[in-house]
This record gives C-alpha cells, structure tokens and sequence, in this order.
C-alpha cells in the first residue's frame, strides 16, 4: 500500500502539471450532474412531493449516490477502462508481478477531476442537511458514513464485473453502463418511487438500495421498529463486492494471454 500511495502522489503531480485542463476538466464535472440537481428542483417545483419524498430529503438522496459515484470513478477507473488493457496486451505485463491484479489494475488509472462532480455533491449535501430537520447521533452519523463508503464500494464492484467481460469480449460491453451510469441516475431518488421489480432487483441483485433507501428511513425517522436492521444495511452492501472479486478471479484464471 505504500507503493500505491507513492503512485497517487506522482500522478497528482502529474496532474497539476497542466493546472489549466484539470481547472477546466474539473468545473465540467462540476456543472453537468449539476444541472440533473436542477432538474430535479424544477420538477419539485411543480410537484410537492414525489412517492411522498420532499426536495431535500431526494437531495440528501442524490447528494450521496453522487458523492460515492464520483469517488469511486476517481479511483475505480481502471476497472472502467480495462479493456485497453486487454487489447495492448499489458494485462500480461501485470499477471508477471508480485502482487493482487485487483490493486494493479486499480493503479493503471485515477480520474482526479472527479473532484468537481464530488465538491458539487457534498454542497448538496449541505443543502439538504441544512433544511431537513433531523436529530443527529453518533449512530446516524456512522450510518450516513456508510451509506458514502457502501456505495463507493458497489460501484467498484459494478466496474469490475464490466471489466471481466473484456476477457471474453476483448471490448468493454456498453451494456454494463446500465447497472453504472443508469444505476446512479436511478438511485438518486429512493426506491419507493419505482415499481416493485425495480426495488427488488436494486436491493438484493445490486444492493444500491441499501445506500439511498433502507438506511435513509432511519437517519430520516421514517421507521419506528427494527431501526438497527435499517441502520446496518450498508454494512450488507458492503459484501456485494465479495462476488464481484470472485467473478474477477475466474476471468483472470480463463485469460488466455495475447501470446506476446
């Protein structure tokens, strides 16, 4: 891990070489999933509620989808990408070192103007925190900590099924962006508002409803038994990533090497 963090400190190096493109990769990423929160409060504008959910707590919703989605493309990209790496052939290059392919290939790629779509989600956090009456804890504290960390780690793990596909495949499947792009476009509002296939398949196939829903009723007082249920579902989230390490590890074994 000490190699790793040498690396991120020589690529942000790297980065800030060229301070002008980053400024200007970072305040696009700022404004485009800005202007979807601007969308949603126009909508709210029309509507005062939706599925019974306010403006903010959809905005405290949203601000944490993005929050994680942002950082986990910052530095899961290089599961995103992984099919380059399979059409160079330097996935040969990383199988003859001494180390976890999962933590090379998380070192082949970082996107830091992710920064601008994180600052943009943490200021709607913010937002939605100031204007929601809750009564913070200690154990809704955690709890919003781990909605953040449960997501990141989904979406880690929904960027490494799509990379195993590039064994088979050669090019990465767009089809993955469904359950990535699309599933953050979707959980960004809570589950109730979707019929019920779509809060099964969201909660127990890929578990983001246990980051903006199942949690969210308990730092939001919505539920009144079995709050510490509520309360750990993101630590179940969590283990979603248990099963995309195993698909992972039988790609790399069925890797049949570009011959070089």
């Amino acid at each position: 891990m000490k190699i790793y963090f040498k690396y991120l400190k020589i690529l942000i190096k790297k980065e800030l070489q060229y301070r002008t493109s980053f400024i200007l990769l970072a305040v696009g990423q700022f404004f485009v999933p800005f202007i979807i929160f601007v969308g949603i409060y126009l909508l709210f504008l029309r509507f005062p509620n939706v599925g019974g959910w306010s403006l903010y707590e959809v905005a405290l919703t949203y601000a944490i989808i993005h929050i994680a989605f942002s950082i986990s493309e910052c530095f899961g990209r290089g599961f995103d990408v992984f099919s380059t790496n399979i059409k160079s052939g330097t996935f040969d290059r990383i199988l003859l070192r001494p180390r976890s392919t999962i933590l090379q290939v998380f070192g082949t790629r970082f996107e830091f103007s992710r920064i601008g779509r994180l600052l943009q989600a943490i200021i709607v956090l913010i937002y939605a925190i100031y204007h929601l009456n809750i009564d913070w804890s200690i154990m809704k504290t955690i709890t919003l900590m781990f909605m953040i960390i449960s997501g990141i780690i989904i979406f880690i793990g929904i960027f490494m099924i799509g990379a195993t596909f590039a064994f088979w495949t050669i090019e990465g499947l767009e089809v993955i962006n469904i359950f990535s792009d699309g599933g953050r476009a979707m959980a960004q509002y809570p589950l109730t508002i979707y019929n019920k296939f779509i809060r099964k398949f969201f909660t127990f196939v890929i578990p983001l409803g246990t980051v903006n829903y199942l949690p969210l009723m308990f730092v939001l007082d919505k539920v009144n038994e079995n709050k510490f249920i509520y309360m750990l579902t993101p630590l179940l989230g969590i283990l979603f990533i248990i099963p995309c390490i195993t698909i992972w590890n039988h790609g790399v074994k069925h890797y049949k090497s570009t011959g070089s």
